[in-house]
């Protein structure tokens, strides 16, 4: 059943992945590359296979006889969005634990893979995954890389890092006892080909064993991803040299302590070090209450793609009432710290790029990211174009790739979306992506 569900899936998608003609000419649109200037009006982008071959604009750039015309006209034009905390092993059930115990055979083969083309269709074209089973994780990544089957590029982690996984997920959690196994654990993962590493509950491990975990990381050159939900999560993941903090804090406190601000102010500081990156996961939290008394949203049936009709309906029946799901109790109380603490970051100098936290209860991956660009926009005050560059060059920039992706430059993949209307007026516009190139490849 399994494998017939696969076939079905990758049967259903092909007629959306229109293989890359040899040249492809994008014609009209108001270009944003990713580099923060000033948007290129009336551009033009010449792809050859799944390279952009040239930038320019109508005036200044020849489109070749034999390429295939799209017009963007009336369209703002950008590379493909990055979504730099997802969990593509879950999609939206609201019960964690009946989740954990009764989809792992369904998570290479269907889940997962729909989670990462559920991103795609959204425009997200690239995605870091956090948190999940190792073998599976791998193997819908190399999958999507081989062109096997559609969805966002994946950068994974595998599973968490922690001192003592929660009861049910040793599959996707691994504890650490000990120095000496949290540098086998890592190894462990560095010779599966993981492209980071998650680590949580780093202030319920040793120090020792915290540093074991980052430096043993560091020698097979990959980064650390660390959860900053508390105080003593930030502070042991700062002195232990973490790349990259995740989330504002699950508790109901309305600031920062100062002395974790200026623990993060002297690492800023640090320029020989890069700057300091933050994924503050807020939509989710923001916009439950809206979510709880409106919630239209949730009969869109984009998240329902590569998803049985009996998947649908589990993960529909698990949230029928909003109001009730212990996830959220302490929400309202959280929201009015959210603002506040995203304005602390950015005022220490800290990077902050978009992710989500996408999968959680009634956060969906075709969504997620939109969303979440919108609430920094139009409800914290942060610049359009700040919030577009957290979410294609600064994260590309972090996973090592900006040679290739995360802007629309020559020499680099053709990730590219287009969108009908003026992205920088009406960030929302993102709800609803017109164009999805990833590789050269058109997908939507």
């Amino acid at each position: 059943m399994k494998k017939l569900l696969t076939l079905l899936l990758v049967i259903a998608t092909s007629s959306f992945a229109q293989q890359s003609d040899q040249v492809l000419a994008l014609v009209g649109g108001t270009l944003i590359d990713g580099f923060g200037s000033t948007p290129i009006k009336n551009s033009v982008i010449i792809v050859e296979g799944d390279k952009i071959k040239a930038v320019g604009t109508k005036k200044t750039l020849e489109i070749p006889a034999n390429a295939r015309v799209i017009s963007t006209e009336g369209m703002s034009v950008l590379p493909g969005l990055w979504d730099m905390h997802v969990h593509t092993m879950i999609n939206g059930h609201a019960d964690y634990a009946y989740w954990d115990k009764t989809y792992p055979p369904l998570l290479e083969d269907v889940i997962m893979p729909a989670s990462a083309e559920q991103l795609l269709m959204a425009g997200v074209t690239s995605a870091r995954d956090l948190g999940g089973p190792l073998a599976e994780s791998i193997s819908v990544r190399d999958r999507i890389n081989k062109g096997e089957i559609p969805g966002a590029t994946l950068y994974v982690s595998g599973p968490f890092i922690q001192k003592k996984p929660y009861p049910g997920t040793e599959a996707f959690r691994w504890g650490v006892n000990g120095v000496e196994d949290a540098r086998k654990k890592i190894k462990k993962l560095a010779d599966a080909g993981v492209d980071c590493i998650k680590l949580i509950d780093q202030d319920q491990m040793s120090k020792e064993e915290v540093q074991a975990v980052v430096d043993t990381a560091h020698k097979y050159n990959l980064k650390v991803v660390a959860h900053g939900h508390r105080p003593q999560e930030i502070r042991t993941g700062l002195a232990a040299g973490a790349d990259c903090f995740e989330h504002t804090g699950l508790s109901s406190a309305p600031r920062y302590p100062d002395d974790v601000m200026e623990a993060i102010r002297e690492r800023t500081a640090q320029m020989n070090l890069g700057p300091l990156y933050w994924c503050p996961t807020v939509e989710g939290l923001y916009n439950y209450e809206y979510v709880r008394d409106h919630g239209e949203h949730l009969d869109n049936d984009s998240w329902h793609r590569g998803l049985h009709d009996t998947i649908v309906s589990d993960i529909k029946n698990s949230f029928k009432h909003k109001d009730r799901l212990p996830y959220f109790q302490l929400t309202p109380i959280r929201k009015p710290t959210l603002e506040t603490k995203i304005k602390q970051l950015m005022d220490a100098g800290v990077v902050l790029m978009i992710g989500t936290d996408s999968g959680i209860p009634m956060k969906f991956h075709s969504q997620s990211t939109w969303n979440e660009l919108d609430v920094w926009v139009n409800e914290f005050g942060i610049d359009p174009m700040y919030a577009i560059r957290a979410a294609t060059y600064w994260p590309s920039l972090w996973m090592g790739v900006a040679d290739k992706v995360g802007t629309v430059t020559e020499g680099k993949l053709a990730d590219i979306i287009a969108v009908k209307g003026d992205v920088l007026r009406h960030i929302s516009v993102l709800q609803d992506v017109d164009i999805v190139i990833k590789n050269g490849k058109q997908y939507k």
